[in-house]
């Protein structure tokens, strides 16, 4: 009896829309925080699009480390696209309803770019471990090709892999709460306020993240260890300096991804105690990267530099006319 009337309430007040809330506790002034992350947004955008129209017209950056980078541009804009315009239009249009099939779509859109960050890192440190260990082999390994099937390879794998997390989410039942405490529609921020068990949405959640972030970030420092092994290894002192000169950018940014992951969990445990530090990150997670990733490699990366300051040159030169 009681079961069919839980039932019956719940279809009833089946929601339709889940309402985005934004920060929690902060409600009243968080507002204050979208001109940061509206520059953050414009900061990304532009310095990946410069990316990616400098790696196009240098001849001498169409080879496979600079083809894996013009992908990681091509996936940080797609990663803040996802989440930014959303956000502001909170903060400065109270646009704060979402429809379930676009919070869904949004769902899957973040797991499927942030895999994808994971996996071009780790296509990198490939990269770089075959160009320093195997120089001589190189030329013959990591090819156009290689770089087509490594890319390829990435996106079937978290396409794929992620498809289960939105649909595990939409076969849920939200019949009581629709208001997230979030900017962003969060796998576990939504089913969360589901009616049924999510034992089996946390469960995914969790195994999606050891077997691709954690099986990732697993190769991506044994590939370095072994770089800095054979580094050390090296008589020549300048092509020491090099190698360490051009796998140090990698590491900065490899280092931030997968730190700001193991932070954004552990807070997330927390996160009834402090509701605002996971939200908080989780946003800042999504925008910071792909503001960083060029930045770090324009200043590490000679060529790439070299190939930055002709395209400013040049616009320069057109504008003035």
């Amino acid at each position: 009896m009681d079961t069919t009337m839980n039932t019956a309430n719940c279809s009833i007040f089946e929601i339709t829309e889940f309402i985005l809330l934004g920060f929690p506790s902060i409600h009243e002034w968080q507002h204050w925080l979208s001109p940061p992350l509206a520059l953050l947004y414009l900061l990304a955008l532009g310095a990946n699009v410069l990316i990616l129209i400098t790696i196009h017209q240098e001849p001498a950056l169409h080879q496979p480390m600079y083809q894996f980078l013009r992908v990681l541009a091509i996936v940080d804009i797609g990663l803040s696209t996802t989440i930014m315009p959303k956000i502001l239009a909170i903060f400065w249009l109270d646009a704060k309803s979402i429809s379930l099939p676009e919070c869904f779509t949004q769902i899957y859109v973040i797991h499927v770019f942030l895999c994808m960050e994971s996996g071009i890192f780790l296509c990198m440190a490939v990269d770089r471990y075959v160009a320093i260990c195997y120089p001589l082999q190189y030329p013959s390994i990591v090819t156009d090709t290689f770089v087509v099937k490594a890319t390829l390879s990435m996106v079937l794998r978290n396409g794929l892999l992620t498809i289960p997390v939105p649909v595990l989410a939409a076969q849920r039942r939200y019949c009581s709460k629709n208001e997230i405490e979030h900017c962003l529609c969060s796998n576990l921020g939504v089913t969360s306020l589901a009616c049924d068990d999510i034992t089996i949405n946390r469960f995914y959640q969790l195994a999606l993240a050891w077997v691709v972030g954690g099986s990732d970030m697993g190769l991506v420092f044994v590939s370095y260890t072994l770089i800095l092994r054979s580094v050390l290894r090296l008589n020549s002192a300048e092509a020491t300096s090099k190698a360490l000169s051009t796998c140090s950018s990698h590491l900065i940014l490899i280092l931030f991804f997968y730190t700001a992951i193991v932070v954004l969990n552990v807070t997330h445990l927390a996160g009834r105690k402090f509701p605002l530090i996971p939200v908080l990150l989780n946003v800042l997670h999504n925008v910071i990267p792909p503001a960083l990733n060029p930045m770090v490699y324009a200043l590490r990366t000679q060529e790439l530099r070299v190939g930055l300051q002709k395209v400013l040159r040049m616009g320069i030169h057109v504008s003035r006319k």
